[in-house]
């Protein structure tokens, strides 16, 4: 039989409504002494709560609904890492839901979700649905991370991709490169305009003219990472940096330096976004911006609490920046490359994000 209230109280000597206030944490004038010999029998019997009980005397579940667009998307486990991380410090509990890109099986979720009541939704990566027609479905608390496509608005968490672009190319220009080229993901998506804008931006701060030659079209795959870097290295004055709107295509265009019997980052240095895991491993190593996702996942999370215990009204729109990751692809380090060594850097950054 699990340990009740009353066992806790005929151990600790105490009244069962003695006992009841000092496990639900309220503020209530008891000695240290007697605080402390209920917290003692309450450890020794193992007592645990009765959290649905605990729930309707509080109209709180501490659950939150998670509903993700593709669970199999490698940005979106590092963003709930960091949902859980803190939702774990409030003692909080997420329940995760995969909509498949389905506005069908994203309303479905909500509605089970409402059933459950929980406390509060966060959105990762939903794009199909606006801020409006999702609060028409719940009234609770919510906000969505790394939004994809639509504007960012309110209750929003985002990336800095202009940020992030422009500490990508300031770090060429560093490093004395002028000709600086750029291979933008699918048009119309949030990242591609502000990585395009990051650009742009930096070269300007720089003194540096923009040249529309420079600035090729991709759909995030390698291919087009690839075919980009030919008609830029069969101009003829080609680029002697090339920065990829995110890594896949940067592995593109390492491809096409390489079969052009060109070597990076000795003729064409490289650099790409998001960090991928297989960044590090790739020859030479790449260069790029984190993608900071566990971060995101942090605050998404604190903003949520904050909005379920009435602290604020709304979260306000929120761009959170990613570092840059110097390897060998842009010359910057162009130490031996060390396999055991990215190993060890990838696995302990596994280990913080836990």
């Amino acid at each position: 039989m699990p340990v009740s209230l009353t066992d806790v109280a005929e151990v600790a000597g105490v009244s069962i409504a003695t006992v009841s206030r000092i496990l639900a944490g309220v503020d209530y004038p008891v000695t240290d002494k007697t605080r402390q010999k209920v917290l003692k029998a309450a450890k020794e019997l193992g007592y645990r709560p009765n959290l649905i009980a605990r729930s309707l005397r509080l109209e709180q579940t501490h659950t939150i609904g998670i509903i993700v667009e593709n669970i199999l998307s490698p940005f979106i486990p590092p963003i709930i890492r960091g949902i859980q991380e803190r939702l774990t410090q409030d003692n909080y509990f997420g329940i995760i839901l995969n909509s498949n890109w389905d506005p069908a099986i994203e309303t479905e979720a909500i509605e089970r979700l409402n059933m459950r009541q929980i406390d509060g939704i966060i959105f990762v990566e939903s794009y199909l649905r606006t801020s409006e027609e999702v609060s028409a479905l719940i009234d609770k608390p919510h906000l969505f991370v790394h939004r994809l496509f639509n504007s960012l608005g309110d209750n929003s968490i985002a990336p800095d991709d202009c940020h992030g672009a422009r500490i990508a190319v300031k770090h060429l220009i560093e490093l004395g490169h002028k000709r600086i080229a750029f291979i933008n993901g699918l048009e119309g998506w949030d990242a591609a305009t502000n990585r395009l804008a990051g650009y742009r931006e930096e070269l300007a701060a720089c003194g540096i003219g923009l040249d529309p030659a420079l600035v090729k079209q991709g759909d995030w795959q390698v291919q087009s990472g690839y075919t980009a870097a030919q008609q830029l290295l069969a101009a003829r004055e080609r680029p002697t940096a090339v920065f990829a709107a995110n890594d896949l295509m940067a592995l593109g265009v390492t491809y096409a330096v390489q079969e052009a019997r060109l070597k990076v980052p000795e003729d064409i240095a490289i650099v790409g976004y998001d960090d991928r895991d297989f960044a590090g491993f790739v020859r030479p190593a790449l260069t790029t911006v984190q993608m900071p996702c566990d971060k995101m996942g942090h605050v998404a999370a604190e903003s949520l609490l904050s909005l379920i215990r009435g602290e604020i009204e709304a979260v306000e729109s929120t761009l959170v920046r990613g570092d840059l990751v110097a390897r060998q692809s842009c010359g910057a380090n162009s130490g031996e490359w060390k396999f055991e060594a990215e190993r060890a850097s990838l696995t302990q950054r596994h280990k913080q994000t836990k």
